[in-house]
C-alpha cells in the first residue's frame, strides 16, 4: 500500500494491519532541528486524532497525533537515542511508532502523496 498523510503532517506506512507513523518531510521543515522525542507506550490503545508524542525542535514543540485508532506496538528506540533522525530521515529511520490498526476503514480518510502535497504547499 502508498504512503497515506494526515493534515497534521503525519505519515503512515501499512504493511497489512501495520502501519508505521512518522512526521513528514514538511513538519521536520516547520520545525528545524528536533532535539527530544517522547514516543507513546508500547501496548496502549489509543484513538484517532489522540495526542501520542511530541516532538521538540530549537524552534518549537509540537504533538504528534495518532492518524488511526490501534494499539501502539513498537516505537522507535533509535529516534528515542538520536532525535535528529526525525530530520535526517524522516521517512525512513525517523519513524516514531507502529500501531495496529483497530479501524482499518480510517485510512480511507487520509490523503495520498498528491493529495498531501497540494495541501502542503498551502499550509
Amino acid at each position: 500500500m502508498a504512503i497515506k498523510y494526515t493534515e497534521d503532517h503525519e505519515w503512515l506506512n501499512v504493511d497489512g494491519d501495520i502501519a508505521t507513523v512518522g512526521i513528514t518531510h514538511h513538519a521536520q521543515d516547520a520545525l528545524g532541528d528536533v532535539v527530544f522525542v517522547d514516543l507513546p507506550e508500547i501496548g496502549k490503545a489509543m484513538d484517532a486524532k489522540e495526542i501520542a508524542g511530541v516532538v521538540e525542535s530549537v524552534k518549537a514543540a509540537a504533538d504528534v497525533y495518532m492518524p488511526v485508532s490501534g494499539e501502539i506496538t513498537e516505537v522507535n528506540e533509535a529516534l528515542r537515542a538520536d532525535p535528529s533522525l526525525a530530520n535526517s530521515d524522516p521517512l525512513g529511520a525517523g519513524w516514531f511508532f507502529k500501531v495496529k490498526l483497530s479501524e482499518p476503514a480510517q485510512l480511507d480518510t487520509l490523503m495520498d502523496e498528491t493529495a498531501y502535497g497540494s495541501f502542503s504547499a498551502n499550509a
